[in-house]
């Protein structure tokens, strides 16, 4: 049955997409979500009953000794993706039926949903690295079509070009590390690859080796997938997309890309220590700046986009100390709560048609199912016991501060932050002066919620002690490895242990407190800088774009002066004189063209003459 985990999302890609202007909204809604729901029971089945599966598709094509096939490779980590993908999507297929209803091109909008989790299927199913690049370009391209899905909207327009560009810069990265392994491992499947790690690490390459130059150039790929530092700045902007476009591809799956390429390829990075440093200083950098962004911004989708690039810094930061178990566990339960406070989002904007949250308020009495369902996902991402969030986060920063004890701090600082902003959504929207008007609840956006509650409440517990994640020998087996050791039993003092917890509540009841009173922030030059995004933004409008149009306006004016001229332009003047000339010459009259055959006939004598005396 695990071709059925591809087949079944291109089959609905393919019908919603060729026959969009046939279907209705509810028979693009019925095949969609029928096909996604059979998808997501396989990919139970498959996380549940684990076996591991290698099915070649079909051959693709073959250079010299390089071999490459379409295939569906399933060990434990790619089950464990199999099931968070699939069952996401479906939760978020059956969501967009209530949020989309209205909306003319809800089958153009399925097939791109569908379409995506195809390609991600395809990614996280792969046994070499050409067909994972195939999913990994497939899903940035639903990206831009999902982002820019209102394409009558200019800001959506240039939050998805804006998405796009950012990433092909990174995977320009991603390409040339591909070109690498190819060029010295001479393969691209992972077993011949991971078999040559330890050759590759000893090529010398400067200071360095060919193995931590590839796995720099794939982690800077990683860096713009999961919208790290510096490459963070498509993701908010992605918030203009329908918001199950946020809750699935910006929350829960296509961000986590970069997260499982780390995690697959533990057998390369724990080759390379040095980008291992640079890996988890990158994700400790990115969970704290996101977070004091998050703080101070005011549009809820926005928040809680940041609050995304946060929680991939932590991850990352888990991956970097050779924790990537704990990141890929953290990965999956994010994947619950992230999406629940998308969809919560969702509703509550679906209600009010509105994204500031300084213009909502009192909304707990008239959106009851949605403030418990923003209080379940807020306790979780601030790691509050038994929520999910507080076995995975836990699990990260007792990592961190066993492999390195600073990206701990930044962890914790991070925590008291994600803690502070998550309040600041609740006491806002739903506490307060009643605020916008009639709002209700749509229940058929509900019961999606009902779902990811259930992972939300009980995915952390689950995973901690019967997949026994944080054992080297427990549930992953040999599909990662890391020197990490084991995370259970606890390794640290009572105090630190428990330091994550406490410092979440600190935050719970200083948010209540602060946001019950205020609706923003004191003005200083601290958070204006952080609501100014540190100035990312206009860095880069600054140094990539103004520049680049100077460039060119300078270019135009040596085009037209110069390569124009004596190019193109000179050409056809020299056409049009010779053409004056000929015209002069075709008179039409015998004696003229007498006199020019005598002429050619005198000419010809002369040179004749001169040339044999």
């Amino acid at each position: 049955m695990s071709p059925l985990i591809l087949l079944l999302p291109l089959l609905s890609a393919t019908i919603c997409g060729l026959l969009n202007k046939c279907l209705t909204n509810n028979q693009a809604s019925w095949v969609a979500c029928s096909l996604m729901s059979l998808a997501a029971l396989i990919g139970i089945k498959v996380f549940v009953f684990f076996t591991p599966e290698h099915i070649v598709i079909m051959e693709w094509f073959t250079v010299e000794t390089l071999k490459v096939s379409w295939s569906i490779n399933i060990d434990q980590l790619t089950a464990i993706m199999i099931f968070v993908v699939t069952t996401v999507s479906a939760v978020v297929h059956l969501y967009s039926i209530g949020y989309m209803e209205d909306d003319e091109n809800l089958p153009r909008f399925m097939s791109y949903l569908s379409l995506f989790t195809f390609f991600m299927l395809l990614l996280v199913c792969a046994d070499n690295f050409i067909q994972l690049f195939v999913g990994w370009e497939g899903v940035g391209l639903c990206s831009y079509l999902l982002i820019g899905f209102w394409y009558k909207k200019s800001s959506a327009n240039a939050a998805a070009i804006k998405a796009f560009i950012v990433n092909r810069i990174s995977d320009f990265a991603f390409i040339l590390g591909i070109i690498t392994i190819i060029y010295y491992s001479h393969a691209v499947d992972f077993p011949s690859i991971f078999a040559k790690t330890q050759e590759l690490s000893q090529i010398p390459l400067g200071s360095f080796s060919v193995l931590d130059l590839i796995c720099l150039l794939l982690f800077i790929g990683c860096m713009g997938k999961s919208a790290q530092v510096g490459f963070h700045v498509w993701l908010p902007d992605a918030m203009e997309g329908p918001t199950p476009v946020s809750a699935l591809i910006h929350a829960a799956t296509m961000v986590t890309a970069g997260v499982f390429l780390v995690a697959r390829c533990s057998y390369m990075f724990e080759l390379s220590p040095l980008v291992m440093q640079f890996i988890g200083i990158i994700g400790a950098v990115t969970c704290l700046f996101a977070a004091t962004i998050a703080i101070t911004q005011t549009d809820i989708k926005k928040i809680i986009a940041y609050s995304t690039c946060s929680q991939l810094g932590y991850m990352f930061m888990a991956c970097g100390v050779g924790a990537y178990r704990a990141g890929i566990f953290h990965l999956v339960t994010h994947a619950f709560f992230k999406a629940m406070l998308f969809l919560a989002a969702g509703s509550v904007i679906h209600a009010v048609h509105e994204q500031d949250i300084t213009k909502m308020g009192g909304l707990r009495k008239t959106l009851p199912y949605t403030y418990i369902m923003f209080w379940l996902g807020s306790l979780a991402i601030v790691g509050i016991c038994p929520f999910a969030g507080y076995y995975s986060k836990d699990m990260i920063l007792e990592s961190a501060y066993l492999g390195n004890s600073t990206l701990f701090y930044f962890g914790i600082v991070a925590a008291f932050f994600t803690a502070c902003y998550s309040m600041k959504i609740i006491m806002l929207v739903f506490h307060g002066k009643v605020q916008g008007g009639d709002a209700h609840e749509a229940q058929a956006m509900l019961y999606p919620l009902i779902i990811l509650a259930i992972g939300t409440v009980c995915a952390g517990f689950i995973g901690v002690h019967y997949l026994d994640i944080g054992h080297t020998n427990g549930y992953f087996g040999q599909s990662i490895v890391s020197s990490m050791p084991e995370l259970h039993p606890r390794h640290l003092d009572p105090l630190l242990e428990y330091a994550p917890l406490i410092v979440g509540l600190i935050g719970i009841a200083l948010g209540c407190i602060y946001y019950a009173r205020k609706q923003r922030l004191e003005h200083n030059w601290i958070t204006n800088l952080a609501s100014n995004k540190y100035y990312f933004d206009e860095a880069y409008d600054y140094l990539f774009v103004k520049t680049t149009f100077a460039l060119a306006s300078v270019s135009k004016i040596f085009d037209v002066s110069y390569v124009d001229r004596l190019g193109p332009g000179g050409a056809s003047y020299v056409v049009r004189i010779l053409s004056g000339v000929t015209q002069k010459i075709q008179s039409g009259y015998i004696f003229n063209y007498a006199v020019f055959m005598l002429l050619g006939v005198v000419g010809a004598m002369t040179w004749s003459l001169v040339r044999f005396t």
